[in-house]
């Protein structure tokens, strides 16, 4: 019998041990790695080129320049990293209130979150035109800031709230109506993703008190990913990844479930630690050419499979032998992206400080 419970692990790809996996030290967030993630935010959330548009043009008179179409988040290449290059400013400002950027980060956010800029972003928001414009990825980073805004006690916060909290009710609205709608979710591993953006958005829901929010981010999850097993991590990256779909759903439902029934559901998911299904989500991508703007969305994903690994862990029961090897994967990526991304050039630098600075002052836990 013994023999054959052997043969059967072998088929299986099973090993008898967890992979061996180095047991790498945590990463310290100090004010001087702080000061130098902030000087990526504070270079880009007011470069208005090069930038890639993502709006629909329907006559000449919509062809004007970034600044002018959405000018609180008109840098950064983008609108969406611009969206997060502001909530990066705000959570170091807020994590770090004496940081030596801090004068100049509060002048940036002055400017760009002010009640005029953000009247004018939501007006742009509401054309028909722009119905799916940054759906939902850049929503969710968006309600991401105003979370963050909630539950920042400060005077200038506090403006900086008030100011954005017409855009965050109009996307919330906006996000229910989309989810509803959605017959089946997203799984890219890039901005399309629905469990990434629910996540965001679920925390902002419980932040801000928005129950209808909360409810239909819940009820949506369950039907979306509540029958799912057996992630195919086989398929995982994709040359051009930032998001792990496997990781990034399981992220979401931690969020969702109960304690109990997260990890009934998890066991059905992802693929023991000891079988071959659990490789492709081991190591950090090989990353062939740093600088590229695409390929080096890999850069990201090591990031977001950081925070995705560190969040589940913290999900489970200390005798539950993930719960110690994903904090290990955890590190793992985290060392690996954080000393990548300052020599991924303007296409990484716009917009990588976020995700480092997401995972290492501990967000959405």
């Amino acid at each position: 019998m013994k023999k054959i419970l052997m043969l059967l692990i072998v088929l299986s790809g099973c090993q008898r041990s967890q992979p061996a996996v180095p047991d790498l030290p945590e990463l310290v967030l100090d004010k001087q790695r702080a000061s130098r993630f902030a000087a990526l935010s504070i270079a880009c959330v007011d470069r208005e080129y090069p930038n890639k548009p993502g709006n629909v043009v329907d006559s000449d008179e919509t062809v004007r320049p970034p600044r002018e179409l959405t000018p609180a988040f008109y840098g950064c290449f983008d609108w969406h990293s611009a969206v997060h290059g502001h909530w990066a400013l705000v959570r170091l400002l807020k994590t770090f209130p004496d940081l030596p950027e801090a004068a100049v980060i509060k002048k940036k956010l002055d400017g760009n979150l002010s009640k005029e800029r953000l009247e004018k972003e939501l007006a742009y928001l509401e054309e028909k035109r722009n119905k799916t414009f940054e759906r939902p990825y850049g929503w969710g980073w968006l309600l991401r800031l105003a979370a963050e805004l909630e539950t920042f006690e400060d005077p200038d916060a506090k403006r900086w709230r008030e100011a954005l909290k017409p855009v965050a009710d109009h996307l919330a609205r906006r996000s229910i109506d989309y989810f509803n709608t959605l017959s089946v979710p997203i799984r890219a591993g890039t901005h399309p993703n629905s469990a990434f953006a629910m996540a965001h958005m679920l925390d902002y829901a419980r932040a801000a008190g928005d129950r209808e929010l909360e409810d239909a981010i819940k009820t949506r999850a369950r039907d979306f990913y509540a029958g799912d097993r057996d992630c195919p991590t086989a398929y995982e990256p994709s040359g051009e990844d930032f998001i792990s779909p496997c990781l990034a759903e399981a992220d979401l439902m931690r969020r969702v479930l109960d304690k109990k029934e997260f990890v009934s559901w998890l066991d059905g998911f992802l693929p023991p630690l000891y079988c071959k299904k659990f490789r492709p989500l081991l190591a950090p991508a090989e990353i062939k050419d740093l600088k590229d703007p695409k390929i080096g969305h890999l850069i990201g994903l090591s990031l977001q499979r950081a925070w995705c690994y560190r969040g589940i862990a913290g999900a489970l029961d200390d005798q539950d032998p993930r719960r110690r090897f994903y904090s290990k994967l955890a590190r793992l990526h985290r060392h690996t992206a954080v000393r990548q991304m300052f020599d991924s050039g303007y296409g990484g630098e716009h917009w990588l400080a976020s995700f480092a600075i997401y995972l290492l002052t501990g967000t959405g836990r």
